[in-house]
């Protein structure tokens, strides 16, 4: 059936559902939207079966609600009222948390109960929390409601006794609010209460700053609230019981750059206290490069925040990815991050450059030269495994190596083009087109649709979806036979021939120069739609809606 999505934002948790609801046969419709008279006009044009709001900041009409059903997904359990769900569910510590499914009514979260699902909380933030067990959460819930409602069915009667959330008012930064006195415990969960948005309130060097990108420190003290050091990019404040890092600030009215630009002289005055990937310390730290070995193995992980690559962060990351490649291993494992494997290029670091046209040129650059380490190593197997969604250079960051593994229900958005007609570079025009061909490689980047982990699968895009569950263990014990002696010669030989194949008929630098092309018209030419795009994302400002049937359906 035809189902409508009127969200204020196609985000990750939409992306998921609408790729969940294609695999089961649905059309979805996708709106974007800002007000009611919007909804009301995305509705008549789409005259669906069915409307769900994934994420919606604003009250579906009755106009809408009372000729289609329409069903909220909210982000907490049966009887949760109010904008505010999980950042309360976290300031609270709640033990276990949950998503409902209900109808839309005049009274905000109040319509009938279609369906809800729980989970248990982890200690990260809130959007870590969005997109990973909310969203699977949503999943659950909404897969049921749309059943019940194509059965022909009515939602079951919640009895009030079940309903054990209550009526909560949006968070606020005094709800936020701390001391540096208090305890890190307490301290990190106010900051992941408002990790990614809208962050949270706090005096860090004497200014008053948004803070994000919390991790607790485990050995170092000092007066609370003092700055003791920096790391990489992020700096470490004294807590009233220790310390925590913070990898990102952001000023009032500016954007979330990492935590040295954003104090400058006074982050640099700071005694650096550098980690490199390969040290495994033996206390809770910051460390968003780390490199293990697991016997014939070498594990790459890389968590940066929002999955966004900068210039400095992509040439962090090919200095350890070297590293691995001089180490007696037989397979390099890409382990990504747990919420992202990557989104590519830097937007906020671009749009923050005195010359972001020129920023943009070195961030692409730096992309492009960490893609062709992958994709040309010749004497180890190089496994990705995609924890965490992916888009635009991330998805092709994966396709680099020799086998790409995802967790199901990791959503790639393979394209680049939604950034004011971006070319795209990293070698995909290469790398996606020997996985599915030529047309299906081109249908991925011009369709800006995202793609479900399935899908990806069945097109040969990835190598496989796997469970959640110890997935990078999972993806070892597939790969693990292919490191005997004899298998692991053959592989490498097939490995090298296929290269030298592909070089001899196309040179990787020949892609380079072409893709390159197009990205330096994207840049520095006079068509300013890059940079216009780049400013409105990351300056989250209001695009014109959209309502649009946005399908991942199969070339043929």
């Amino acid at each position: 059936m035809r189902i409508l999505f009127l969200c204020t934002r196609h985000n990750s948790l939409s992306q998921r559902l609408q790729v969940e609801l294609e695999d089961c046969g649905h059309e979805i419709v996708v709106a974007e939207v800002a007000s009611g008279e919007q909804m009301e006009a995305a509705a008549l044009a789409a005259d669906p079966a069915l409307i769900v709001a994934p994420m919606l900041k604003r009250a579906i009409p009755p106009s809408v609600w009372k000729r289609w059903t329409s069903l909220i997904v909210h982000p907490g359990i049966p009887g949760d009222r109010g904008p505010s769900a999980l950042d309360w569910a976290i300031l609270d510590g709640a033990a276990e948390w949950g998503l409902t499914v209900l109808e839309a009514r005049a009274e905000l979260d109040a319509g009938p109960v279609w369906a809800s699902a729980e989970f248990p909380m982890r200690a990260v933030s809130k959007s870590a929390l969005y997109r990973r067990e909310s969203t699977q959460a949503a999943v659950d819930a909404v897969l049921r409601a749309v059943a019940t409602f194509d059965g022909g069915a009515r939602p079951p009667r919640l009895p009030v006794g079940e309903q054990r959330g209550r009526e909560r008012p949006a968070c606020r930064q005094a709800d936020r609010r701390f001391d540096w006195r208090e305890s890190s415990a307490r301290i990190l969960a106010c900051i992941r209460s408002g990790d990614s948005a809208p962050g949270t309130l706090a005096r860090v060097a004497g200014e008053s700053l948004h803070v994000f990108g919390a991790h607790e420190e485990g050995r170092l003290r000092g007066e609370p609230g003092a700055l003791l050091a920096r790391r990489d990019e992020a700096i470490c404040v004294a807590t009233g019981d220790g310390a925590i890092w913070l990898s990102h600030l952001r000023r009032k009215d500016g954007i979330k750059l990492p935590a040295t630009q954003v104090l400058g002289e006074r982050a640099q005055a700071l005694p650096e206290l550098a980690l490199p990937a390969q040290e495994q310390p033996d206390h809770a730290t910051y460390q968003d490069i780390r490199y293990r070995e697991r016997g014939r193995f070498g594990l790459l992980h890389f968590d940066f925040l929002n999955g966004a690559m900068s210039t400095t962060n992509c040439a962090r990351l090919l200095a350890a990815y070297r590293h691995a490649c001089e180490r007696p291993t037989r397979a390099i494992v890409l382990c990504g991050g747990g919420d992202f494997w990557s989104n590519g290029i830097d937007l906020n670091a671009i749009e923050a450059a005195a010359d972001p046209a020129e920023e943009s040129w070195r961030n692409i650059l730096a992309m492009n030269a960490l893609v062709r380490a992958i994709a040309t190593t010749s004497d180890k197997l190089v496994i990705s495994v995609l924890q965490g969604n992916a888009g635009a250079g991330g998805v092709t960051l994966a396709l680099a190596a020799d086998r790409v593994y995802a967790r199901d229900g990791v959503v790639l958005n393979p394209h680049y083009k939604r950034m004011g007609g971006l070319y795209g570079s990293e070698f995909w025009t290469y790398l996606m087109p020997r996985r599915v061909g030529e047309a299906t490689a081109r249908h991925l980047t011009d369709s800006l649709a995202p793609v479900g982990t399935a899908r990806a699968a069945r097109i040969g895009l990835i190598d496989g979806a796997l469970d959640g569950d110890a997935l990078i263990e999972r993806v070892l014990r597939i790969v693990e036979p292919e490191l005997g002696f004899w298998r692991y010669r053959a592989a490498l030989a097939l490995k090298v021939r296929q290269r030298e194949q592909d070089e001899r008929s196309k040179p990787l630098d020949r892609y380079a120069e072409e893709e390159l092309a197009e990205m330096h018209s994207n840049f520095f030419g006079a068509d300013r739609s890059y940079h216009e795009a780049r400013r409105r994302f990351v300056w989250k400002l209001c695009a014109e809606p959209v309502c649009a049937a946005v399908t991942a359906r199969e070339t043929a």
